[in-house]
């Protein structure tokens, strides 16, 4: 009765090949090309990364709050780095600089898009596994090492990168700046090549899954929003991460062959270097060509899960499915035309900054329609308040405080003021950091029983969720007076100047809060890992909800399906249907079996479905008025 898109590539025979091959350790657990397990490594590594992002936000956090204070403690830690139990001001700026590249490239780039675009893609559009589960592997394997080179900064004789996670020239591009400017600065540079190979190697595998392999029945406009919204972040990443790549290039070039692409009329000390005919702008604009898609890469998955969350657990449709696609794809496509916005102080033309300025209030539409219709789907929901519901409300509450203050920022006037003041670092931390994070931890809570086949402890999630959304507004709302009171950002003490003494006390707050939030997160840790080997076993469905990933065994099957695919007959959001025997109607179910339930604009337009309905209508008068209802 349905539309019917492209077939299943895999079919059931070759299933039933690849179902008996022998797997060893190494190709289950650690080589493994299964998307469900690579997916598991995405994560694990993830929640690896975020905590020593965390670990090293409360070091500098320590210092901001208690500038004048000695710990002794930091001295057995950290050793020449924090003589005497204070940290120094170059290893602050290595700590700014590594918890940035931490938390917004390998948790919520590769931790976010990486898990759950390898473990729902598959199992939501109908795929026996990738397109390539090679190069999938790959995909991870390139990440972990540019894991593991970042975190080996850490451990060389001069430290590792400091220049802020942006990492502008003549910082980055003199090595011998400062001592963060040397090896550090290149290992940096190597490390995020990889990172950029792993997401290329991602996003490309994403697509064309998504294009060419949905099962039967499956066209574009029967996919859930999860999928919408990895594909859009796939296109986004694909598009934008090459021309980091090329600014690095020519970085590294600046650096090691005398170049000078960046570089021009610099004096070090007494010496006027030859630098010739560079810009440092010329950098930011490289950068921030990828760095705002990068926001939108960070943002629109969270997005994507949040939306899905929250339509099976208010039991509702999700309210305007199709503006909400129509919202992804303008978020994609303005987001190449608003990088300017991060440079009105560079000196640009102002007519320039004009029109950056119009694109980036634009781009606010899109994201306000996505909000408006997160709140409609909500309204009179039958909800249900699981942890993962908390943390899909919660990405909505930061995504509007945070994206509020955008629109100061976005304004060209406003923003000369506000540019790098701790105002940018609050409004980013709510709207990207925060908002993505509690969209990511929806889809962990959510979709554990499919990784796993157990469930997560709900009193722990309830604890995890109330103590992490009261501390994020604790520890980010208050920057924002800091910043409009003219605070810059990435100082290293609030003791220099006469003014910014009265923060102090501030901080003081912002700290502990950190430092709460930070303990908060034992709960989740304790809950996740103690959950995956002695969680109570989960049902096959235990949301109750209409997508293809549940209908598929509890227990892992290379090949997600043991038998056929399933088909798709209707959209995936059928909850609480009126004239339905029960509240939700997975997309498996046929037409045919549905009649009491079914509506005109269920059909799509198919005279045939439409005039076979209408028969039955005919002979059931008494079922179509308790419809109407």
């Amino acid at each position: 009765m349905s539309t019917i898109s492209l077939h299943d590539t895999h079919n059931h025979d070759s299933h039933d090949d690849h179902g008996h091959h022998k797997e060893t350790f190494l190709t289950k657990y650690v080589f493994s090309q299964d998307h469900k397990m690579i997916a598991k490594q995405f994560l694990i590594t993830g929640i690896i990364m975020a905590v020593i992002a965390m670990g090293l936000s409360i070091l500098f956090r320590l210092q901001l709050a208690w500038p004048d204070k000695e710990f002794p403690l930091l001295e057995s830690f950290l050793g020449k780095w924090a003589e005497g139990g204070r940290i120094k001001p170059d290893f602050y700026l290595a700590l700014v600089t590594i918890h940035g590249t931490i938390m917004v490239f390998f948790v919520l780039t590769a931790g976010l898009s990486g898990t759950f675009s390898n473990l729902l893609i598959p199992l939501q559009i109908g795929a026996r596994d990738m397109a390539s589960p090679f190069l999938n592997m790959l995909s991870y394997w390139f990440f972990f090492m540019a894991c593991v080179i970042m975190m080996g900064s850490f451990f060389i004789q001069t430290g590792p990168a400091s220049a802020g996670w942006t990492v502008y020239p003549p910082l980055s591009a003199l090595p011998t700046a400062i001592s963060g400017s040397g090896l550090g600065m290149t290992l940096w540079l190597i490390s995020m090549v990889l990172f950029v190979a792993s997401s290329l190697m991602g996003g490309i595998n994403y697509v064309s899954t998504i294009l060419n392999m949905r099962t039967k029945g499956m066209d574009l406009w029967k996919m859930p929003l999860t999928i919408w919204a990895f594909f859009l972040t796939a296109v986004l990443g694909i598009l934008s991460f090459p021309v980091l790549v090329a600014g690095v290039v020519l970085l590294i070039f600046d650096r090691s062959f005398g170049t000078s692409f960046y570089l021009s009329d610099i004096v070090m000390g007494t010496q006027v270097l030859p630098n010739e005919g560079g810009s440092p702008i010329l950098w930011q604009h490289l950068f921030w060509f990828l760095g705002h898609p990068e926001v939108y890469i960070v943002i629109m998955p969270a997005m994507g899960l949040s939306s899905e969350i929250m339509s099976v657990n208010a039991r509702k449709p999700i309210f305007g499915y199709h503006a909400m696609i129509y919202s992804l794809i303008g978020i994609t496509i303005l987001s190449f035309i608003v990088w300017g916005h991060h440079m009105f102080v560079t000196g640009m033309n102002p007519l320039l900054g004009g029109v950056f300025m119009i694109t980036t209030l634009i781009i606010a539409v899109p994201s306000a329609v996505k909000t408006f219709n997160w709140l409609a789907t909500l309204w009179r929901g039958n909800i249900r308040f699981t942890p993962a519901m908390l943390f899909a409300i919660g990405m909505v509450s930061f995504f509007i405080s945070g994206g509020l203050t955008g629109i100061f920022l976005g304004n060209a006037s406003l923003d000369i003021n506000l540019h790098d003041t701790y105002f940018v670092v609050a409004h980013f931390h709510l709207v990207m950091g925060s908002a993505a994070i509690f969209g990511m931890l929806a889809g962990v809570y959510h979709y554990f029983p499919k990784m796993f086949g157990r469930m997560m402890s709900k009193k722990l999630g309830y604890l995890h969720f109330w103590i992490t959304f009261a501390c994020a507004y604790l520890v980010f709302f208050p920057l924002h007076f800091l910043g409009l009171d003219g605070v810059p950002r990435r100082y290293y003490a609030f003791t220099e100047f006469e003014f910014m003494h009265k923060w102090v006390t501030v901080n003081i707050l912002v700290t502990w809060s950190a430092i709460i939030a930070a303990l908060a997160q034992v709960a989740f840790l304790f809950n996740f890992f103690y959950s995956i080997f002695k969680g109570k076993v989960a049902s096959q469905n235990p949301w109750g909800a209409n997508t293809l990933e549940w209908t598929t065994p509890v227990e892992r099957l290379h090949g997600n399906w043991p038998g056929e695919i399933p088909t798709v007959y209707r959209w995936p959001y059928d909850y609480s249907k009126p004239g339905a025997e029960e509240d939700f109607i997975p997309q498996t179910i046929p037409f045919s079996q549905t009649m009491s339930s079914n509506m005109p604009h269920d059909f799509e337009g198919n005279s045939e479905s439409e005039r076979i309905q209408k028969e039955w209508e005919e002979k059931n008068p008494s079922v179509d008025a308790s419809k109407l209802d």
